[in-house]
């Protein structure tokens, strides 16, 4: 499964690496939302989350569908600026239709939904599905999509100014730092890209981005399969110190292809029992269970969210998940009518630094 992103007779000038603050502070932000997915990085979302003043850390919680499961592609720039007061303002240049459908794809937690013509903010019934699928993913969710269709102009501003809230409270600190690792890093892609190609410069972000044997593709190893081009718009590639061990893709129809990949070294595993280790690896031999829990690390999922997003029969996922669960490496938890399954991301650590990057990315 693959992302395939078109770049046959792409200028070698549309190739673009550059640094986003924006982007590394969404990357921040999703850390604070998710630190079981970086544990190297726990110390540091510990430090922040207890310096943060109640109403800030209130606004994180109520916005967090934006940068948890998946990254709104509104925060990650396919044109870099040098800081974020300008990568905000390219954001308010966004009409409200395209906010707020990127919004609320993120709100559902899967690319597979789309908001196409009528837009929900002119239809009823499209306003209602939105919510529906808002519903499903959490009162939290749902409450913030009521307040985006409601009045988008208001749940904008409310955004930009958490984010600016956040820089003030971390994110400044912390840039100062990581602009240097990331131009460090920069230098590095666009000195092999300009000698030795786009096949280099990709070997030198990840295994799992590829060029395909014509040169006319770039091939991501992602969740789904799907397909997008650069042509007439160029493609931007991302560093990220905080955005380990994410790939994070923007493909949508409309947005420039946006890659964020990390730069950072993977931290060294915990050894668990052979019998352990045996169980779980055997639990992960099927595909359908690995497309599951790749799925799953996206965001908590119920059954039925699962056989609809891969078209199965409920009873079909309830046998893989009741594996995975044996196996250590899923929790469940009772949210009304709702049961939801996570990953258990600590357990799956302890299997090893590559087998959790492929999990989720």
């Amino acid at each position: 499964m693959a992302l395939r992103i078109d770049i046959g007779g792409l200028p070698s000038a549309r190739l673009r690496f550059a640094a986003s603050p924006l982007a590394e502070l969404t990357a921040m932000l999703h850390v604070l939302a998710e630190p079981g997915h970086h544990p190297q990085l726990a110390g540091w979302a510990g430090d922040v989350w207890a310096g943060l003043r109640p109403e800030l850390a209130e606004r994180l919680r109520e916005a967090e569908f934006l940068w948890r499961s998946s990254r709104a592609d509104f925060l990650v720039p396919a044109r870099p600026r040098p800081t974020l007061a300008e990568e905000l303002d390219d954001v308010d240049r966004i009409d409200d239709e395209t906010y707020v459908t990127a919004a609320l794809i993120t709100t559902c937690g899967s690319n597979r939904v789309h908001f196409a013509a009528p837009s929900p903010l002119a239809d009823a019934t499209a306003r209602e599905r939105a919510l529906d699928l808002a519903q499903a993913r959490g009162a939290l969710q749902e409450a913030f999509a009521e307040r985006l269709l409601a009045d988008p102009a208001a749940v904008r501003a409310r955004v930009r100014d958490t984010l600016e809230q956040c820089a003030e409270a971390f994110f400044d600190a912390a840039w100062a730092g990581v602009a240097v690792r990331l131009a460090t890093d920069l230098r590095l892609k666009n000195d092999l890209l300009k000698r030795q190609g786009i096949g280099a410069a990709l070997a030198s972000i990840s295994s799992s981005v590829t060029l395909a044997p014509d040169g006319d593709c770039i091939v991501v190893d992602k969740l789904q399969d799907n397909a997008t081009t650069a042509h007439g718009t160029g493609i931007t590639f991302l560093p990220t110190v905080f955005g380990r061990p994410h790939l994070v893709a923007v493909h949508a129809t409309g947005w420039q292809p946006v890659l964020q990949y990390p730069v950072a070294e993977p931290s060294p595993s915990e050894p668990v029992s052979l019998e352990t280790v045996t169980l779980r690896l055997e639990a992960l031999a099927h595909p359908v269970r690995l497309r599951l829990l790749r799925t799953l690390a996206r965001g908590p999922h119920t059954t039925g969210e699962l056989a609809h997003a891969w078209e199965l029969s409920p009873p079909e996922v309830s046998r893989h998940l009741a594996v995975l669960r044996r196996a250590g490496l899923l929790t469940a938890r009772r949210q009304g009518r709702y049961v939801r399954y996570s990953v258990n991301l600590p357990d799956l650590t302890a299997l090893g630094a590559d087998l959790l990057a492929a999990v989720l990315r």
